[in-house]
């Protein structure tokens, strides 16, 4: 997602129609043009869904911990950039804010001005933070895939009493022959042997 994007769909969360003003003028000075605005905290979630935004900014003042937790199971689940406006400093609440996929926790900090550096510092953290989720994801599965394959090498080795490169060569070239991936005939082989005791 690019913060200079001028088509991003924004929704600003607010219960004050004068806090909320503030957000969208800035966000309109900006250029950015199409700004909804939430104002009932009631089923928010459901709201967010339907409107399915590109970025959240959300203004909570002083929220009630029913109000946060809402937001947290919301920003859990859209997984989008999100900027939390508050009036006061929490350190509870800034981790909790965190561990639950805040991007951005700007505490006394509304001004019309501050608007698009901070939406594009949301963004850009965001974009930051997906990246590396993707890559610690890239690595778990690499890693669960070779713990397979390593399974699959050593179930060939002691039944075919080969040794570890042989096994492996095996594995190729069964993966060459049939025409498919090399973790997907050593899944194969690990399930037969767990079938066949």
């Amino acid at each position: 997602m690019d913060p200079k994007d001028k088509d991003l769909n924004i929704v600003v969360v607010d219960a004050s129609p004068l806090r909320a003003a503030i957000l969208e003028e800035g966000l309109r000075d900006a250029g950015f043009t199409r700004v909804s605005l939430i104002s009932d905290m009631q089923a928010l979630a459901r709201q967010l869904y339907a409107a399915d935004p590109d970025v959240i900014l959300i203004d909570l003042e002083n929220p009630s911990r029913d109000v946060l937790e809402q937001m947290f199971q919301v920003s859990r689940a859209v997984r989008r950039p999100i900027a939390m406006f508050v009036d006061r400093s929490d350190s509870s609440m800034i981790q909790a804010s965190v561990d639950a996929g805040v991007s951005a926790y700007i505490v006394d900090g509304l001004s019309r001005k501050r608007i698009r550096p901070i939406l594009e510092m949301t963004i850009s953290r965001f974009n930051a933070f997906a990246t590396l989720q993707r890559e610690l994801d890239e690595a778990k599965s690499a890693l669960a895939e070779r713990k397979v394959i390593d399974r699959a090498k050593g179930i060939l080795m002691k039944r075919r009493q080969v040794g570890e490169d042989e096994a492996y060569a095996m594995l190729r070239q069964a993966a060459m022959n049939q025409n498919r991936k090399l973790i997907d005939v050593a899944r194969s082989i690990v399930t037969a042997a767990d079938l066949l005791g």
